[in-house]
């Protein structure tokens, strides 16, 4: 459990952070850990701003420290893949979004994204779009949730959706310094939101095409948990944090391709879900980064989810595994969105699955 006290007062930093830094920048290199959920990060000192990706250099760290390795080889290698600007730091300073690789270079276990680039790059043809709806839940430090009472639970839900008012939403400055600091880093965010379980929100991103997904919404996992950091406040991805009657958390993917976005496209995404259909125990594996086990506790086929057995779409329905937007269905092209990711899921395995199945035929 962590020490509360472990706080420290975050305007004490302001008169060091407007100290000149010359012409070095600050690096931040951002991984994804063994865990395939877990966020790591490092700061390296550049002697100039670089002006594309492939100025970066490549870095390494102790792997067993990341469930990435073993102690007597644990060198572990980033690659750095993206560049976004650091809303922490400022200035000329980077976050750099990096692919973790083996000793023997190799990708570890963990690194979806060298795949699922693969995948993309194969089916750029149909343009593939993709829009996540990123739900998360604020703990205190102790992990109760923010806001509830220490004794006891808040009301039922029903209130807290979309809600203002101080008996209703808790945290709401945590998440405007998030948009904002995903603004400034050139994510595409495009929404946020409060949830059903009150201490829930939900960011979403997109939309982006192919790779874009993955990188914009772990880098803009990474920017939540440093602005809850300074907030002394815990961002949890757990797909169903509180057991009883509460929401649990999602990472709804909304998909399409040209053909779907086009005139006529409704064809294309009936197509699609007949495709998903066939495939349904596949994703359900690649959905959460414990191949399911995880979702088990969320989709039960209640509180807005389908059962984790069976496969259903619908028009509007959000109990269904696919929901097809009423507008789409009205105007006959659009989009479709699969409301089976969890909140936790990795979202190259969730797009690169998706693409797979509906568009290369894998």
């Amino acid at each position: 459990m962590m020490n509360c006290n472990a706080q420290t007062n975050k305007a004490v930093l302001d008169k060091y952070l407007t100290l000149p830094q010359g012409s070095r920048v600050q690096a931040t290199y951002i991984w994804i850990d063994g865990t395939g959920q877990g966020i790591r990060s490092k700061t390296k000192s550049l002697e100039t701003k670089p002006g594309k990706i492939e100025d970066l250099p490549i870095w390494n760290y102790d792997g067993s420290s990341c469930h990435q390795a073993e102690g007597s080889n644990s060198d572990t290698y980033l690659h750095p893949v993206k560049m976004y600007p650091c809303p922490f730091r400022r200035g000329d300073n980077l976050l750099v979004l990096c692919e973790a690789y083996r000793y023997n270079k190799e990708p570890t276990k963990t690194n979806k994204r060298k795949t699922c680039l693969a995948v993309m790059e194969k089916a750029k043809e149909f343009k593939p779009w993709f829009g996540i709806e990123q739900e998360y839940t604020f703990l205190d430090q102790d992990g109760h949730p923010f806001g509830w009472p220490k004794n006891g639970f808040p009301g039922p839900q029903g209130p807290y959706y979309c809600a203002v008012g101080a008996s209703r939403v808790y945290g709401r400055d945590i998440v405007e310094a998030h948009y904002r600091c995903c603004l400034y880093a050139g994510i595409k965010i495009s929404g946020t939101n409060a949830e059903v379980m009150p201490a829930q929100w939900e960011f979403q991103v997109g939309p982006t095409e192919g790779i874009d997904m993955g990188d914009d919404l772990w880098v803009a996992r990474y920017l939540m948990e440093r602005v809850a950091e300074d907030f002394g406040v815990v961002v949890s991805l757990d797909p169903k944090p509180m057991v009883g009657d509460w929401n649990g958390a999602g990472a709804h993917c909304n998909f399409s391709t040209k053909a779907m976005r086009e005139v006529g496209g409704m064809k294309h995404i009936e197509a699609a879900i007949e495709k998903l259909s066939k495939n349904h125990d596949c994703h359900i594996k690649a959905y959460d980064p414990n191949e399911g086990k995880d979702n088990e506790r969320r989709l039960t086929g209640a509180h807005e989810t389908s059962s984790i057995l069976d496969f259903s779409s619908g028009v509007a329905n959000r109990g269904a595994s696919i929901r097809i937007p009423r507008e789409v269905s009205a105007q006959g092209y659009g989009y479709l969105e699969d409301r089976r990711p969890s909140s936790n899921c990795d979202p190259y395995s969730v797009t690169m699955v998706i693409v797979k199945t509906t568009c290369l035929g894998d």
